[in-house]
C-alpha cells in the first residue's frame, strides 16, 4: 500500500468517522433524559472525556502497531486470529454496512427534499455510493482529499450553526430547577450517556488505514488526539447553542433542534441550510466509511481468512479495489432490503463489545514489551493506565450490558450474527493450514 496520507488527512478521517448527521438531531435525546442545562452539557462533556480516553488508547495502539486493519490487527496479535476475524465478520455484514445503508437513504431523502427532484430515494442512494466507491478506487489520495473536503464543509456548517445561534437568537437558557427535577435528572444521567457515547464513537476507524499514513507512529496518534478534541469542542458548542436558543424544555420537545435554532436565526433559509448541512454530513460519513473499513477486509483476506481476491491491490493505485466494491455492493443490498434500521438495532452491543476488548489489548502489549517480546509505544501512552484503561473498557461493557437488558431480542440477534462467523472462521483457517 502507498503511504500518501499526512497528519491533516488523518485528523479529518478521525473527525469524519465521529461527526455524522446525529449532532444536528441528537441533542434532544439527551435533553429528554436530563432536564437542566448543567446536566445536559455535563453529559456531553463527560462523554467527551471518555472519547479522549479512547483516543489515547488507540493512539498508543497505533504507535505500537501501525498495521493495515488497525483494530483488527490489535485483536489478532493480542488474542487470537478468530477474535479478529469475528470483528471483521460483523463489521462487514452489519456494523459498517448497516450504518452506511441507513445513512445513504438519509442522504437521498435530504437531497431530494432540497432539489425537488422526483425519483426513488434508493436510486439516489445507490448513485452516491457508486460515485464515492469510484473515487476511492482511484487511489487513497483521491479518497483522502474527498473525505477532507467533506469534513471541512461539516466544520463550516457547524460553525455557522453556532455563530448564528449565538448572534441571531435570543437567550432562553435558564439555570434554575426544582429539587425533584434535579434528583430525577441525576438518576437518568446514565441513560443520557448512552446516545452521547454513540455520538462520540467512530475514532477507531482511522486506525484501519495505518498502512497508508506517512510516518504512522507519529501522524496517526496525533490525528486521533487532535481529531477527538476537535469533535468534543464542536459537540459542546452545538449543545450550548441549542440550550441557549431553545432552553432545556423546548430542546427536549423538538426532534430537529439544529433546524429549530437556524429557523429562529434565519427563518426558512436557516432550515434549508441545516438540511443541506445534514446532506453533506451524511455524504461525508459514507466517504469516510468507504475509505477506511475495506482495509479490514483486505487484512482478513491477506491473512488467508477471507476470499483471496479481496486482498488484491490495484497495480497502479495500490488500493484494495475488490474490498471497496464488496463493501459498497453489500451496503446496496441492505439498503434495497429496507432492513437497515433493524440491523442497526442488532449491532450496538457488538460494537461496544469490541471497543472494550480492543482497549484491553494494551495490557497484553505492555506486558510483552516489559518482557522484551515486542517494542513498546514511544511518545504516546494512555495516561493513568491501568486504571483509566480498565474504566474505559468497563464503560464500554456497561453499554453492552445495558443494551442487552433494554433490548434483549435485538441483542440476541446481533450475537447470532457474531456466532455465525465461527464456522466461517473454521473453514478459512482450515484452508490456510491445508495450503501450508
Amino acid at each position: 500500500m502507498a503511504r500518501q496520507l499526512g497528519l491533516f488527512d488523518a485528523t479529518m478521517l478521525v473527525m469524519g468517522g465521529i461527526v455524522g448527521a446525529g449532532i444536528f438531531m441528537n441533542p434532544y435525546v439527551v435533553a429528554q433524559q436530563v432536564h437542566t442545562p448543567a446536566l445536559i452539557l455535563g453529559a456531553w462533556v463527560f462523554g467527551g472525556i471518555i472519547a479522549v480516553g479512547g483516543a489515547f488508547i488507540w493512539a498508543e495502539l497505533a504507535a505500537t502497531m501501525p498495521e493495515v486493519g488497525g483494530q483488527y490487527a490489535y485483536l489478532r496479535d493480542a488474542y487470537h486470529p478468530m477474535v479478529a476475524f469475528l470483528y471483521g465478520w460483523v463489521l462487514l455484514l452489519v456494523i459498517q454496512t448497516g450504518g452506511m445503508a441507513a445513512v445513504s437513504i438519509t442522504f437521498a431523502r435530504y437531497f431530494l427534499e432540497l432539489t425537488g427532484m422526483h425519483m426513488q430515494d434508493w436510486v439516489v442512494a445507490i448513485a452516491a455510493l457508486g460515485v464515492l466507491t469510484l473515487i476511492n478506487c482511484l487511489g487513497v489520495k483521491a479518497g483522502g482529499r474527498t473525505q477532507s473536503a467533506f469534513m471541512m464543509m461539516k466544520i463550516i456548517a457547524i460553525a455557522a450553526l453556532v455563530i448564528g445561534g449565538l448572534t441571531l437568537t435570543e437567550r432562553h437558557m435558564t439555570t434554575t430547577t426544582t429539587v425533584t427535577d434535579r434528583a430525577w435528572s441525576l438518576s437518568s444521567f446514565g441513560a443520557a450517556m448512552v446516545p452521547v457515547l454513540f455520538a462520540y464513537g467512530g475514532w477507531q476507524t482511522a486506525s484501519f488505514i495505518a498502512a497508508e499514513v506517512k510516518e504512522p507512529k507519529k501522524n496517526l496518534p496525533r490525528g486521533l488526539l487532535i481529531g477527538v478534541l476537535g469533535v468534543v469542542t464542536l459537540y459542546t458548542a452545538v449543545n450550548w447553542v441549542c440550550l441557549r436558543a431553545l432552553g432545556p424544555q423546548a430542546l427536549a420537545a423538538t426532534t430537529t433542534p439544529a433546524t429549530a435554532v437556524m429557523r429562529l436565526a434565519l427563518g426558512q433559509q436557516g432550515a434549508k441550510f441545516i438540511a443541506a448541512a445534514i446532506a453533506v454530513s451524511t455524504l461525508g460519513f459514507l466517504s469516510q466509511s468507504i475509505l477506511t473499513a475495506p482495509r479490514v477486509y483486505f487484512a482478513m483476506a491477506d491473512d488467508g481468512l477471507f476470499f483471496r481476491g479481496v486482498a488484491w491491490l490495484a497495480p497502479r493505485t495500490r488500493v484494495p479495489v475488490v474490498a471497496i466494491v464488496l463493501q459498497s455492493a453489500w451496503t446496496i443490498v441492505i439498503a434495497l432490503s429496507g432492513r437497515y434500521e433493524q440491523i442497526l438495532n442488532y449491532v450496538i452491543a457488538m460494537d461496544f463489545l469490541f471497543f472494550g476488548l480492543t482497549a484491553t489489548t494494551i495490557f497484553v502489549f505492555r506486558r510483552r514489551a516489559a518482557r522484551g517480546a515486542m517494542n513498546a509505544s514511544t511518545g504516546y501512552r494512555m495516561p493513568g493506565h491501568p486504571l483509566t484503561t480498565a474504566v474505559f473498557a468497563a464503560i464500554c461493557w456497561w453499554v453492552v450490558g445495558n443494551t442487552i437488558y433494554r433490548y434483549p431480542q435485538n441483542s440476541l440477534i446481533g450475537f447470532g450474527f457474531l456466532l455465525a462467523g465461527s464456522p466461517a472462521y473454521w473453514y478459512w483457517s482450515r484452508k490456510v493450514r491445508l495450503d501450508r
